[in-house]
């Protein structure tokens, strides 16, 4: 076991990925953006290679491309053609700045050239129609993880689009900021709101530019996401909806519509499993006015007979739960009710709040907590695992070599899946959500049985 007093020596294997990526995709998530690294290319190439895995969709992202020489001299040049080679290869509505290691190292201060940039292209003639809206974002990656990274984006989308001017009244709308979910859940929560009869901006929609349908022709931008016209509406929105306990209590997009346009802010865990989609339900049931639409009552009554029917496979089970912390809290949530024990609960990531979170979604079910460890990396997770005797993991495709090292069932869920095909359509949310993942682990620890049997039975 890990002696986490000892001096700090080296990452084995991280259990994250870094910030810009995570910016790259939340700005994936915009109509008509292009993601723009001011960093070197290498940054750009790797993100691209990994996100492209996961979801099978092309992902251009645009690079500065800075070499030795802008280490000393700075990358202003390079950013500014950068920005004009976007708008005119890609006539891109939004270009979505965020810097990396290196530019944060060297000092750039990229604010203050994209405002100059943007003066002199309009005193070059160039029409505020034709200028696409930049966003910047700070992203380095020695300060955070992916999950920083596209928090920080979609609030810095916010910050600088958002606006409700003073005779403005309050629209129907609803802001719903769901965080890194999978496109199928982003349709999935869509569909929710919908048949409740509520309005939604969803920041961001990745539901089609991430997981878009085959065409007859190349396009340089995929079709979907949420418009500039509908980001510019979320301060006149009626309420926000913002998931992941890990933002309670900081500066989020949701605070900031709160706090500048005086939104009402609801912050709810990722709705994974029945307890936590309940309080999704609740929230929606009081904004729209009426009882939850009765397919959504239906699909919670069918999961609670699964659970029923699933309990003898599941119940007294352990499991190693790794990943980003939101994803994790959510499937402890979900584990306590089917009866499986976590017994250890690990991300790369930092918040300070998972294991506030942890023993709050616990809510005394477990006399005694599971192992938390947060910063972790997949060599430290190992070292916990290996004395737990767990029956499952539930995780990314970056834990699989520990699946094979005890030899039991990997469920894949959360970001990246590289091993398996359909990453992008998993998914986690509400109680459709619930039921294809409870199916999922019970049918992964039934096949674990049956080929651990000598007799190799074929009925349970």
């Amino acid at each position: 076991m890990s002696d986490y007093s000892s001096p700090y020596i080296s990452t084995t294997n991280a259990c994250k990925l870094c910030k810009p990526l995570g910016a790259c995709l939340a700005f994936r998530g915009i109509e008509g953006a292009v993601p723009f690294l001011h960093g070197s290319q290498g940054c750009a190439t790797y993100m691209r290679r990994y996100i492209i895995s996961h979801f099978r969709e092309p992902m251009d992202i645009a690079s500065s491309s800075l070499g030795e020489k802008h280490a000393v001299y700075g990358g202003e040049a390079n950013l500014r053609q950068g920005l004009q080679n976007v708008m005119k290869k890609f006539g891109a509505r939004l270009v979505g700045v965020a810097t990396t290691c290196l530019t944060e190292t060297i000092g750039d201060d990229v604010p203050m050239i994209l405002r100059t940039f943007k003066r002199e292209m309009a005193e070059q003639g160039t029409a505020h129609q034709d200028l696409p809206a930049i966003v910047n974002v700070a992203t380095p990656s020695y300060s955070g993880t992916h999950m920083e990274g596209f928090h920080a984006a979609v609030r810095a989308v916010v910050e600088q689009l958002a606006e409700c001017p003073e005779d403005a009244g309050r629209s129907a709308a609803v802001n719903l900021l769901p965080g890194f979910t999978s496109p199928a859940d982003v349709r999935y929560l869509q569909e929710i709101m919908a048949d409740c009869g509520i309005p939604v901006i969803v920041l961001p929609d990745i539901s089609e530019t991430l997981d878009g349908p085959a065409l007859d022709d190349y396009r340089k931008i995929p079709d979907g996401g949420t418009s500039l016209a509908e980001i510019a509406r979320m301060g006149c929105s009626r309420a926000t909806i913002e998931l992941g306990r890990t933002l309670f209590g900081h500066e989020s997009a949701g605070r900031l519509l709160e706090t500048r346009f005086q939104v009402p802010l609801h912050r709810l865990g990722v709705p994974i499993g029945l307890r936590e989609s309940d309080r999704l339900f609740e929230v929606l049931q009081l904004l729209a006015g009426v009882e939850t639409p009765e397919k959504h009552v239906l699909e919670r009554g069918r999961l609670i007979d699964a659970y029923v029917d699933g309990h003898k496979y599941t119940f007294g089970k352990g499991a190693v739960i790794y990943g980003e912390e939101d994803l994790v809290i959510g499937l402890t949530s979900f584990l306590l009710e089917i009866g499986v024990k976590p017994l250890l609960c690990a991300s790369g990531g930092k918040s300070g709040r998972l294991r506030e979170a942890i023993e709050d979604v616990n809510d005394s079910i477990l006399p005694e907590l599971p192992i938390i460890r947060e910063g972790v990396d997949f060599y430290e997770i190992a070292e916990e695992a290996e004395s737990l005797s767990p029956d499952l993991l539930l995780g990314h495709s970056k834990g699989y070599h520990l699946a094979r090292r005890f030899r039991i069932p990997l469920i894949r869920v959360g970001f990246p899946i590289h091993d398996r095909f359909g990453g992008q359509r998993v998914l986690h949310l509400g109680y459709r959500g619930a039921q294809e993942l409870f199916d999922r682990i019970v049918n992964a620890l039934l096949d674990a049985k049956q080929e651990a049997s000598p007799v190799g039975y074929g009925y349970m």
